[in-house]
């Protein structure tokens, strides 16, 4: 079978329950992800409740590779990172999900197979598995209540996979279909709303005038204003004055 590109192998290790496989499934398709291998799954492979709970991701589960050994299944990978939450006798490298994935993306990007193991629901990656990785990943959650099933972890970290790799902006602005106002609409906005409260006298006392048509300009900047939401309020105030006319 092709290995799919420019990704890690995300490993779930002696899974137990059909509906968290297709749930995990679902969480890396959520992000772009597909390439999963299986070791030894309680309930057999092929599971119907797996595809079930994939709920549109099945084409992940059905590229994936079934291993009986944890050993056999990261075989191909030069760097393997084993996600735990419990503090064990051995010396490790332990990373956040985003650094992890941070350092995934760099070895990926430089030609090496990255692999992630995750643990069975019951209790987590054995220390037969845990010594057969590079690193480990540990989730930084309520110390008290530590223990993530199994599809939230592999939710977490395939998120920040994505984070990784593609270029999202922090914040944007749905304009829904429409065209964002241009500084020169916006600024024939403000300088009718100026004119017209001008008119009125809205600018009192005349030694606070300035700092009020500051406040304004600043307001009007600061709006995530349409063509359309231009338009309308320039609509509004001829409208108001009319009715103030008549």
């Amino acid at each position: 079978m092709e290995l799919p590109a420019a990704q890690p192998l995300f490993v779930l290790v002696r899974p137990q329950m059909g509906e968290n496989i297709g749930a995990a499934a679902r969480a890396m398709y959520n992000f772009g992800l597909t390439d999963m291998a299986l070791v030894d799954p309680r309930d057999g492979w092929p599971n119907s409740r797996a595809t079930a709970l994939a709920s549109g991701a099945g084409r992940v589960l059905d590229a994936a590779h079934l291993h009986q050994t944890t050993a056999e299944a990261i075989a191909g990978c030069s760097f393997v990172f084993a996600t735990t939450a419990r503090s064990r006798d051995m010396t490790n490298p332990v990373y956040t999900p985003e650094a992890a994935m941070a350092e995934a993306a760099r070895r990926i990007g430089a030609g090496q197979r990255v692999g992630v193991l995750f643990g069975p629901e019951r209790a987590g990656l054995e220390n037969d598995d845990i010594i057969r990785a590079n690193a480990i990943i540990n989730v930084p959650v309520n110390p008290d209540f530590a223990s993530l099933n199994l599809a939230q972890c592999v939710l977490l970290t395939a998120y920040e996979w994505r984070r990784q790799t593609v270029e999202v902006p922090g914040v944007s602005t749905h304009w829904a279909g429409q065209e964002p106002a241009t500084q020169i609409e916006v600024e024939k906005l403000a300088d009718h709303y100026e004119q017209r409260l001008d008119e009125a006298g809205f600018f009192f006392p005349p030694h606070k005038a300035d700092p009020m048509k500051h406040s304004l300009r600043n307001l009007w900047s600061r709006l995530p204003l349409t063509a359309a939401d231009v338009r309308t309020l320039h609509g509004v105030l001829r409208q108001l004055l009319r009715g103030r006319q008549g």
